[in-house]
């Protein structure tokens, strides 16, 4: 090939060279952000202020929850007559249907949130889209660059500043394509954390749902209730007394009933080697639930239970659908079935090693009997709890299970003995 041919053609590949790589700054991913992305930042924008403007909503529902419990907590102690039960009652009520228009604003949120992020993640795999396009075209200059040797530049080239001049063209691609794989590694790094962060959104955003299915039950549990105060007490203060004079006497005989039982049912359990090898094996009864659910709708000692003017709540009361299968949290003795009849309170005590005992309270029917040796997880009985079922007695607002742990004979909280998940 003639010199001046070869040396003409070689000019011109580094024309189109530098050509391209302006075309690229120009065109491609060098394009200052605050005209690439407008169309999008005006979404963002949009969505960020929809987010703010539900976080305020929250904060004046968070405000208003606060008052009605510091209302609750009042009425509390003026729950002593018919008035202010329902005061009480009510107040319970406006917090609850309050508790569930935080949830709501929480979701709404946090829909907004997933919007916010799934169109942040689209944007950025775009950017890592058009860094990769820049960072093929360059690494196509390098891999031309690289076909011609030096020396040939060398004596193409008219004069050493010719030469230079393409050495820095050079350079200037090298350092451009170090720059282009660090920034990539960068925007991977972020896409990678993006999604992540929807995924905990998603995640939450079921969470909420759940919980606001919930608090819509509690909401209409606590209007049953309310209205099962007002048809017993037919809005007689007279009536009224009577009815939590018959609630004391209740629980009183209950729990009478627990504590003298198992106080004859301990020296027996002490005669079981088998327990009493396991105890020492695995140290102390470790529970399960006796139940398939886990929603807890009154906990122990709760400050807001209704009758907590008359008596602290000694259990727990867990959710579960009238009818469902009561399991043994323990190995142990059944000591006590107490069919409370149509109209009564019906429960069933079991007493287990190491001074624990469990009582499962507003069941609908029993599956064993009085001195019946159970293990842990045998159906025991059915739940209940819907007002004005079989065994459901006075104390209810809806289908559940009433569940203490008893150390000794004094009720302790089940949580503390159940497996958190």
């Amino acid at each position: 090939m003639p010199a001046q041919h070869f040396a003409h053609k070689q000019k011109i590949y580094i024309a189109t060279s530098g050509f391209a790589l302006a075309t690229i700054i120009w065109c491609g991913f060098f394009i200052p952000k605050s005209v690439q992305a407008a169309p999008a930042e005006n979404s963002v924008e949009k969505l960020n202020q929809q987010i703010e403007s539900q976080k305020t909503e929250i904060d004046k529902i968070n405000k208003r929850i606060e008052l009605y419990q510091k209302r609750i907590k009042e009425s509390q102690q003026e729950a002593v007559n018919l008035r202010g039960q329902i005061k009480l009652l009510d107040n319970e009520m406006a917090k609850k249907q309050l508790d569930i228009d935080l949830s709501t604003k929480q979701i709404a949120k946090t829909n907004l949130e997933i919007q916010l992020t799934t169109q942040e993640i689209a944007g950025q795999e775009e950017r890592i889209e058009k860094q990769r396009s820049s960072i093929r075209y360059l690494l196509q200059l390098v891999y031309r660059s690289d076909q011609v040797s030096y020396l040939e530049i060398i004596l193409t080239n008219n004069t050493f500043s010719d030469f230079y001049d393409y050495y820095q063209h050079l350079q200037d691609i090298q350092a451009r394509l170090q720059r282009s794989l660090q920034k990539l590694k960068g925007l991977q790094t972020a896409l990678v954390l993006q999604q992540d962060t929807l995924k905990t959104k998603k995640s939450e955003d079921e969470k909420l749902k759940d919980t606001l299915e919930q608090q819509r039950r509690d909401l209409a549990e606590q209007s049953v209730h309310q209205a099962t105060i007002l048809k017993e007490t037919e809005r007689s203060e007279k009536k009224f007394a009577n009815y939590v004079d018959q609630l004391k006497v209740e629980q009183q005989q209950i729990n009478q009933d627990i504590v003298g039982i198992e106080k004859k049912i301990r020296e027996e359990l002490k005669r079981q080697q088998e327990e009493a090898d396991r105890i020492a094996a695995f140290g102390k009864p470790r529970l399960q639930w006796p139940t398939n659910g886990r929603y807890i709708t009154s906990y122990f000692h709760d400050p807001e239970y209704p009758y907590r003017n008359i008596f602290e709540h000694p259990a727990i009361d867990v959710r579960t659908a009238q009818g469902s299968t009561v399991r043994a949290a323990e190995s142990g003795y059944v000591a006590k079935v107490k069919d409370g009849g149509a109209k009564g309170y019906s429960y069933l005590m079991i007493v287990h090693n190491d001074g624990l005992s469990t009582v499962y309270g507003h069941v609908s029917s029993f599956d064993v009997q009085e001195n019946q040796f159970v293990k842990q997880g045998q159906v025991v009985a059915r739940s209940g709890g819907t007002p004005g079922t079989r065994g459901a007695g006075n104390l209810t607002s809806g289908p559940h299970l009433h569940f203490e742990v008893r150390n000794n004979g004094i009720p302790v909280n089940p949580l503390s003995y159940l497996p958190s998940e």
